[in-house]
């Protein structure tokens, strides 16, 4: 059976005090619409509707050049509002899954589930419920004497009596699409939020004597929503979790999954061993048998094998094989790592590719660069790329010694072979297999009485 999917993303979120659209902010590195949508197309529906409409612009964005369709809901009246607005990318002969945007602890499993128990049963409408130790917030499953479904009760219209149960509507349903749009079409606003509540349609399709199936789901964390910024944070840290418990699954060591961030995105090969305090962040792709941290930030980067990032910041960079980063190293976007290269401790390298088996060891600046292999950068250079106005490059090549405390003034190149001598500052090339030494002649005078 072929479904649609219609995905409840117009609500403000009022409680998240934010201009940022609920659905948009992030939890684990990816926003909370994300995460739903992924749970979506993993259960194998590809065809699906976003209902938007606070902020759309920033959900739309988000989700751009991926085939999906955006019906709006200028006024927010309601969850039956919101999917009655979807109605015109809805077939009354399909079944369509429909869902909240902000439940990104969603899981895979849990929508075939409720699609096979729809199929299996032949039911125009079936809601997934969850019982929880604390159901307060949660619309309530109404069933009767055979414990058949009767009603969903939302908590501001349920009597003291319903508000003991403690089995809940979790937001997810399947429908028949001809059944939902003419109940949506009957619906009233005779609550207490004088809203169109989307429940309400199980009451008018069960009393038209057509079949409402509902399918208990054993974890009430699957379904928990996201209101607030307290939510959110239990949210992302169920999140971490998973993603942490995954890799260790598959061969990663983390030796402390609690003081460790990994973003729902990032990748890790077998045997890499990653230490507290360090986080994983973005599309971010970590090789095997590295050592990361402790207290490292790695995000949007690539790191290969056998290598090690030790109490440093990597942003939007690429490390090869068997590289020693850190202890304090920064690198910055563009920069490229060459495989057996060593950056030491606080070396900071902006848009710079260095060659295999080079070494700036500690206490630099390389920004614009490229340096070539086995070259050695002396502890306190500094390229000094920028004018003012513009910003120039400078040219290591194979070999090439570079003494402490050197300037090298862009544009520049330094020859294969050359030495540089410490303490000099250069403004002109240096032709390879040549030494240059740049330096003020010193001056002594003897101190006054």
């Amino acid at each position: 059976m072929n479904y649609s999917a219609v995905i409840l993303a117009a609500g403000k979120g009022t409680r998240m005090r934010s201009e940022i659209p609920k659905v948009m902010h992030k939890a684990a590195g990816k926003t909370l619409i994300r995460h739903v949508i992924d749970a979506v197309l993993e259960s194998g529906v590809k065809d699906i509707v976003v209902v938007v409409g606070h902020g759309r612009a920033s959900v739309e964005q988000e989700l751009a050049g991926e085939g999906f369709r955006f019906a709006v809901q200028e006024e927010q009246r309601g969850t039956g509002h919101a999917l009655l607005q979807a109605e015109p990318y809805l077939e009354k002969s399909r079944n369509f899954l429909v869902l909240p945007g902000d439940t990104p602890l969603l899981q895979t499993n849990a929508l075939r589930a409720i699609l096979n128990h729809h199929k299996d049963t032949a039911a125009q409408a079936t809601v997934l419920s969850c019982t929880l130790q604390d159901p307060t917030g949660y619309g309530r499953i109404v069933r009767s004497a055979q414990r058949r479904f009767e009603a969903v009760v939302e908590e501001k219209d349920a009597s003291p009596e319903q508000r003991e149960i403690s089995e809940i509507n979790s937001g997810i349903y399947v429908f028949m699409g001809a059944s939902v749009l003419a109940a949506l079409h009957e619906l009233k606003t005779n609550n207490a939020q004088k809203e169109y509540y989307l429940p309400d349609v199980l009451d008018i399709i069960n009393r038209k004597g057509q079949k409402v199936e509902v399918l208990r789901h054993p974890s009430e964390e699957d379904i928990y929503g996201v209101n607030d910024r307290v939510q959110l944070a239990y949210a992302e840290k169920i999140l971490r979790r998973r993603k942490n418990y995954a890799l260790m699954y598959s061969g990663v060591t983390i030796t402390d999954p609690d003081l460790t961030f990994i973003d729902a995105s990032v990748d890790v090969g077998r045997d890499t061993v990653v230490l507290p305090f360090t986080f994983l962040a973005g599309n971010t792709k970590i090789g095997e048998n590295c050592r990361l941290g402790p207290g490292s930030f790695i995000n949007d980067s690539i790191v290969g094998n056998d290598t090690s990032v030790e109490y440093s910041r990597v942003k939007e960079a690429q490390i090869g094989d068997e590289c020693t980063i850190g202890p304090y190293s920064y690198l910055r976007p563009e920069t490229i790592i060459g495989n057996q290269v060593k950056i030491g401790d606080f070396v900071e390298l902006k848009k710079t590719v260095v060659g295999e088996k080079s070494k700036i060891p500690h206490l630099s600046y390389i920004g614009d660069a490229v340096i070539g292999k086995y070259a050695n950068v002396g502890a306190g250079t500094i390229t000094c790329n920028y004018d003012g106005k513009d910003k120039y490059v400078t040219i290591i090549e194979d070999h090439a010694f570079i003494g402490s405390n050197t300037n090298l003034i862009a544009p520049i190149t330094i020859g294969k072979n050359a030495v540089t001598g410490a303490g000099s500052s250069l403004s002109h090339d240096v032709p390879p297999d040549s030494l240059a030494v740049e330096r003020a002649q010193a001056k002594v005078k003897k101190k006054r009485e």
